[in-house]
């Protein structure tokens, strides 16, 4: 870029305004729009005063390149093409020899033919038809013929260029395009045209181009054509801080580059700031649209909705914009028809080919969706989002084969996407080629899984071939931030998953604290409730087959802790040899401590657990299990149990309900603990 810097910023604004008579006169309106929009991004820049050459006035440069004799004709012409009457303006300087008028003539009897085949162009005919293309054939030959004899100047080589494009003569079109840069190189067009035909930075890199400043926005747009953002981004900061920070088309270039990298906050700001200081501008307010699409901005949406009508309701742009605002309310036939107003007036309009596939997705037409999004590949071959939904709408009537092409070509072109690369790993699975599937889904989850579902369908897969431990590692990651899973069905899946998992390898703790969290979910919640009552059930028989241990029984008319330690059988002898009085006062006292009924008390630690794990935020296993109170010593009778969850579980066991059993009378007293 130092070459860059070292060009003043005077001597560039008089190469724009040179650049805008250049064009201007020939009929270039885009070129001519762009370099206008640039030398008013340097209205800091004061020249003035002084003409666009040293030795030249302004009318000398407006009719350079014209023959005195031929001035009514040109001026005629210039009118006809001005008000889009192209054949009637190639007619009036077909006898012209000058460089200007005769460069009018053939580009205006190109632009005859090109609107010829684009009104009769329906939604159902190829953009690339041959028979559509016939026509530019001789005019193919008139320009091949001038060439050969050295009498087309650079804007008739960049016509020769653009007319070898259209019949698809990439190769010869790249080089008389780069020979026409050389030549004029402020021509923006030829650089718009010459951007489609570079795919990828290695040939872009090697183009000689000259060592001229306007290559480097050319750069920098191929390099958002090629998705090459950061690359883009830099040159865009580059410039603006040479002295273009005013331009709003770098403005609109920098929001198209936050779009790209999905920073829609920032790419909104700027799209925001650039309709403040230029709120009649249509150019971009789709890529703007799409972003309040985005982030469901739908009163904003309808706001520019109606701004753009009110503006000019009959441009493409509007038309998408409007179709927009009826996706996001779901009227999508309302919406197929607006994006097909808008390829009438354009048929080469990107933006509604693709949108307009996505609507009927929507739909469930899944061979209008194939068409519209055929026809974006047509248009541009590097739309990574034409060819993603190619591989969608096959997918859906299950032609994976296919589907996995039209995957690939989109992780091509958007090699660090994590959807492309969910996409293939998918197919993948579909396919019984689990083993690239499994690369595919770490390589997502490495360059940054956007929708964050890459783990989830790792975990799912090892599950699906058996390899459960893995599948295990895989959900707990995966279930690590539930905030960050935007699919929260998939989340309570793996939730479900783990409590199961835990819940057959005896680990009830995990197991709990996994099913709990499936209460928030409907359709987990039966589930979850059936899988918490086997845990707690498989507790309890624990709980019953564990070995009894020695327990001590206080009393509070006991003086001496040595007369209260007996051994087991002693105790069961006691207390079935004691009074009904006894036994009745031991059961009422047990039964003010422990609570309502003895079902209250046994359920008692499963609720403080369930509880514990609602109040934990970091997501920490804890046990919670009664304890004896040293205050309790003033109730008459107490039994204190080695193990209090042993007794728990006893309490909760059905049969200790059963009369004339000495044993169950004895665990009915014993199980009585101090909350």
């Amino acid at each position: 870029m130092q070459d860059f810097f070292s060009v003043l910023l005077p001597d560039a604004k008089k190469e724009l305004r040179r650049g805008i008579i250049e064009c201007s006169k020939r009929g270039l309106l885009h070129s001519t729009k762009w370099l206008a929009e640039m030398h008013h991004g340097l209205c800091d820049v004061h020249i003035d005063n002084e003409p666009p050459d040293n030795d030249r006035t302004f009318s000398d440069c407006q009719l350079e390149g014209i023959a005195p004799a031929e001035y009514s004709d040109y001026f005629l012409a210039k009118s006809y093409y001005d008000v889009r009457e192209y054949d009637r303006a190639a007619h009036a300087v077909r006898n012209c020899e000058s460089s200007v008028p005769r460069f009018l003539h053939f580009y205006a009897t190109y632009m005859a033919r090109e609107k010829r085949r684009l009104d009769s162009t329906t939604d159902q005919a190829n953009l690339t038809e041959p028979n559509q293309m016939r026509d530019l054939a001789d005019l193919l030959s008139t320009l091949r013929t001038e060439y050969g004899k050295s009498r087309l100047d650079g804007y008739g080589i960049y016509l020769y260029g653009v007319v070898l494009k259209a019949l698809n003569l990439n190769h010869a079109a790249e080089q008389m395009l780069i020979q026409a840069i050389r030549l004029v190189p402020m021509l923006w067009g030829a650089y718009l045209e010459l951007s489609p035909l570079i795919m990828e930075k290695q040939k872009l890199l090697s183009l000689q181009l000259g060592g001229h400043w306007m290559r480097h926005f050319f750069m920098a747009h191929t390099y958002l054509e090629l998705y090459l953002n950061d690359d883009g981004l830099k040159i865009y900061e580059d410039l603006q801080a040479s002295g273009f920070g005013k331009s709003i088309y770098l403005i609109a270039q920098m929001a198209l580059v936050y779009h790209n990298k999905r920073d829609v906050d920032k790419a909104i700001e700027l799209y925001q700031n650039l309709l403040e200081s230029d709120p009649y501008r249509l150019d971009n307010v789709d890529t703007y649209s799409n972003l309040l699409f985005v982030k469901e901005m739908k009163t904003e949406m309808a706001q520019l909705a109606h701004k753009a009508v009110s503006i000019n309701k009959y441009r493409p742009e509007t038309c998408c914009v409007i179709g927009n605002y009826y996706s996001i309310r779901c009227d999508h036939q309302v919406a197929i028809s607006y994006f097909q107003r808008a390829l009438k007036l354009n048929p080469k309009y990107l933006a509604a080919w693709t949108l307009m596939g996505h609507e009927f997705m929507e739909l469930k037409n899944t061979n209008a969706a194939i068409q519209s999004y055929r026809k974006a590949v047509e248009v541009n071959k590097r739309d990574y989002r034409a060819w993603y939904g190619l591989g969608q709408a096959y997918e859906i009537i299950k032609m994976h084969y296919y589907s996995l092409y039209y995957f690939k070509i989109a992780h091509q072109l958007r090699p660090y996407d994590s959807r492309m690369l969910v996409a293939l790993g998918e197919t993948y699975e579909k396919l019984d080629k689990c083993e690239n599937a499994v690369k595919c889904y770490w390589k997502a989850i490495d360059v940054g899984d956007i929708e964050g579902i890459a783990m989830y369908k790792l975990a799912n897969l090892h599950e699906k071939l058996g390899d459960h431990e893995t599948a295990v590692h895989c959900y707990i990651m995966y279930c690590e931030d539930e905030r960050a899973a935007t699919d929260k069905q998939s989340l309570y899946q793996g939730f479900i998953t783990l409590a199961n998992y835990y819940e057959k390898k005896g680990d009830y703790d995990r197991a709990a604290f996994y099913a709990y969290k499936c209460l928030d979910s409907d359709d987990r919640k039966t589930e979850a409730k059936n899988l918490l009552k086997t845990i707690d059930w498989k507790r309890e028989g624990q709980k019953k087959t564990a070995k009894p241990t020695p327990a001590v029984v206080a009393n509070a008319e006991t003086s001496s802790e040595d007369e209260m330690e007996w051994e087991l059988p002693d105790v069961r002898s006691r207390v079935a040899a004691t009074t009904t009085t006894t036994t009745t006062s031991s059961v009422q006292a047990a039964a003010a401590v422990a609570g309502p009924s003895s079902s209250t008390s046994s359920l008692r630690p499963g609720r403080t657990l369930a509880e514990g794990m609602r109040r934990s935020q970091s997501g920490a296993k804890t046990s919670h299990t009664p304890t004896a109170d040293s205050s309790s010593t003033s109730i008459p009778t107490v039994v204190v149990e080695g193990t209090p969850s042993t007794s728990a579980g006893a309490a909760a066991n059905p049969q200790t309900d059963q009369p004339g059993s000495d044993e169950a009378s004895s665990m009915e007293i014993s199980s009585v603990s101090i909350d």
